[in-house]
């Protein structure tokens, strides 16, 4: 080994061991606050656990499936950039267990089982109608606790994190074997587990947003809700795979002379396209449900929008405005035009936009929601912009985060793969990519 080569591999254990320092810290401090939440019937620990979660978990499914859609075309332009995604693929098992503690409060949290998704708890109130009641005496529960019940519930999520770790360790084995052996079998057997894996990963994601997200409102139901998270995971996937192969490409790095600016541009263009779908879902969710008037529905945005004791606007408010044209309109402006997409530190900055407003648009969907109170106008209010969630949030999106990193730099660093996929029969056609 060269005397640089080793100086690189001592910087990358000290960022390991940094990075692992980061996670324990961001996820003890959650813990506590979980702990805490628990014992003073505090949901605010609860909601930003759920909400750091919900972000690294976009980002690994939308990796995911970027990795299988490459996959499944075989374009040539790619095979550079999908072996960055499949290292990313490697945090799937450390996420099922960052979600772990909020099943076990379901199962061992007694009365108080049912903290954040008020489903869990029979006896625990709820909203009917601007009247309290129990949850076993809602009808709305009543005609959902088929599909709405504990065991079902730790069922389905078992089965969507077996699904996101099987497809993850199958993607990673047949393309690191073949930097190897150089078998065009690994290249047609990716396409096949992507074939089958993008309906598979598809019904997981979809559910896996009804479970996580959308119930914690569990009277309120959205067909399109799963399609809105698969595109939010495909805006933020994107937005960290174009920083990563930035990072890697610059000089003395790994990928300088290989990651092309045609690659960037490739990715900055599904970048734009996503940006469009997002809007495109997000109108026709809240189309739908405007025209249809249905009170079981209407109330989501009603909360969103104004005070529903006093009739003023809220805070949320402003925050669905600010993802109107911070999330929608200023990067789907910015990415119409050529130069932002070619030039380096232009990109990082728009996507690095994204991913902040990715993070807003995640907290507007999961914060608010409303909380019982006696002598309230409705019968509740609803939770406002700023809590204790937000800090609580902040420790475990930094756990978390800081834990997907070092489970990508052990990928990086274990040797089992080359910095590109060396053998893939896409290989030269991929490094002599030009637009």
């Amino acid at each position: 080994m060269s005397a640089q080569a080793k100086v690189e591999e001592e910087s990358g254990f000290d960022i390991q061991t940094k990075l692992l320092g980061g996670a324990v810290v961001g996820l003890g401090v959650g813990l506590i606050g979980l702990l805490y939440g628990l014992s003073s019937n505090d949901k605010s620990p609860f909601l930003g656990w759920l909400w750091g979660s919900s972000f690294w978990l976009s980002i690994a499914i939308g990796m995911l499936m970027l990795v299988m859609i490459f996959r499944v075309f075989n374009s040539r332009w790619n095979p550079i950039v999908r072996r960055q995604l499949e290292h990313g693929l490697a945090v799937f098992p450390w996420l099922g267990l960052c979600l772990l503690p909020l099943l076990l409060v379901g199962w061992l949290g007694g009365d108080k089982s049912g903290i954040l998704w008020t489903w869990i708890n029979p006896e625990a109130n709820t909203i009917e109608a601007m009247s309290i009641t129990t949850v076993s005496e809602d009808v709305l529960h009543q005609k959902k606790a088929g599909y709405l019940n504990l065991g079902f519930f730790t069922i389905r999520l078992i089965s969507y994190f077996g699904i996101f770790c099987g497809l993850s360790y199958w993607l990673r084995k047949v393309s690191f074997t073949q930097d190897f052996d150089g078998d065009p079998k690994w290249s047609h057997m990716g396409m096949k587990i992507s074939a089958a894996g993008i309906p598979a990963a598809a019904l997981a994601l979809t559910f896996g947003a009804f479970d996580l997200f959308m119930s914690l409102e569990y009277q309120w139901f959205s067909t399109m809700y799963g399609v809105w998270y698969f595109a939010s995971g495909m805006r933020s996937a994107l937005a960290v795979t174009i920083i990563a192969c930035f990072y890697l490409s610059v000089k003395n790095r790994p990928l300088n002379g290989i990651y092309k600016q045609a690659h960037q541009y490739d990715l900055a263009c599904l970048s734009l396209a996503f940006t469009v779908f997002w809007a495109y879902i997000s109108f026709s969710q809240y189309f739908l449900i405007y025209s249809a008037n249905i009170p079981e529905e209407t109330f989501w945005y009603v909360i969103r929008e104004i005070n529903p004791n006093t009739g003023e606007r809220s805070g949320w408010f402003w925050v669905s405005m600010g993802l109107i044209f911070g999330y929608f309109f200023f990067p789907f402006l910015y990415l119409l035009f050529y130069h932002n997409k070619i030039n380096g530190p232009r990109l990082i900055f728009i996507v690095s936009w994204i991913l902040a407003f990715h993070l807003l648009d995640l907290y507007w969907n999961i914060i608010p929601g409303r909380e019982i109170k006696q002598g309230a106008t409705v019968g509740f209010e609803a939770r406002p912009v700023f809590g204790t969630y937000l800090l609580w949030g902040l420790f475990s999106l930094l756990g978390m985060g800081c834990l997907c990193a070092w489970s990508v730099m052990k990928s990086f660093t274990s040797k089992t793969a080359e910095i590109i996929p060396i053998r893939d029969p896409r290989i030269l056609d991929s490094l002599h990519h030009h637009e």
